[in-house]
């Protein structure tokens, strides 16, 4: 009964927080939609010219307003209070009926499951450049998290196990570019809102909410392969030969 009410409470938040966002962007702040499309605008253009003063004001400006019109959000107001609601409930209910752990006595087994770690080759950033290195690497598959950076993988520096090798990225800003061996079959799930993909030599300019899945003829039955997949908001793919 607990968990079902549990439930209900979640979609009655879920749900009213949909009307909230609702009457916060067609009655109560219609300049929003602008806003946000100003501020990734903005991001961008100071992306693609970084290195000049221009570019770089561009870049922070386009940071300030979009947190500025997050924080106006009736929305996120509403979410703040809710998650403020929340833990004062919680913390309510935790003073009423403690929560109590019994702890439950297992017998050990004979033999235990072995698990190797490995270091990764990225870790997830806020703000920053990935790269790999310009130099002979051990491989181990990407799944990284970034917020705001543009992120380069050269694999013709590493040698790949045999089967499938994954590529996975998720970022808000930034560009992506990943050198192929030619050797490799490469297998691409691209989603973006705002940004252009070149996968060899098929091109496509900048687009709005798009998303490319396509493999290299031979994919299927290659006993090495790479598979891509990933997500930007605003930004550029561009995957090629070396």
């Amino acid at each position: 009964m607990f968990k079902n009410l549990k439930h209900d409470y979640m979609s009655w938040l879920i749900l009213l927080g949909s009307m909230v966002l609702l009457l916060d962007v067609f009655f109560f702040n219609k300049g929003l939609i602008f806003s946000l499309f100003l501020s990734a605008g903005m991001i961008y253009l100071g992306k693609r010219k970084a290195r000049k003063k221009k570019g770089k004001l561009l870049f922070w400006g386009g940071i300030f307003f979009f947190f500025a019109s997050l924080f106006n959000m009736l929305t996120f107001k509403f979410f703040l209070v809710a998650v403020m609601i929340h833990f004062i409930i919680q913390y309510g209910n935790s003073k009423k009926k403690p929560h109590t752990i019994t702890p439950i006595l297992v017998e050990p087994q004979s033999q235990s499951e072995t698990i190797i770690t490995s270091k990764p080759l990225f870790e997830n950033v806020l703000i920053g450049q990935l790269k790999t290195p310009n130099h002979v690497y051990e491989w181990n598959d990407v799944n990284i998290l970034a917020f705001i950076g543009d992120t380069m993988i050269d694999l013709s520096y590493t040698v790949f196990p045999k089967g499938e090798t994954v590529i996975f990225i998720r970022n808000l800003i930034g560009n992506i570019r990943i050198l192929i061996p030619y050797e490799m079959e490469v297998s691409l799930n691209h989603s973006v809102m705002v940004g252009s993909t070149d996968l060899f030599d098929f091109h496509d300019v900048k687009k709005f909410n798009q998303v490319y899945h396509a493999k290299t003829p031979g994919y299927d039955q290659a006993d090495q392969k790479v598979k891509i997949l990933t997500s930007l908001i605003v930004g550029n793919i561009e995957v090629s030969r070396i």
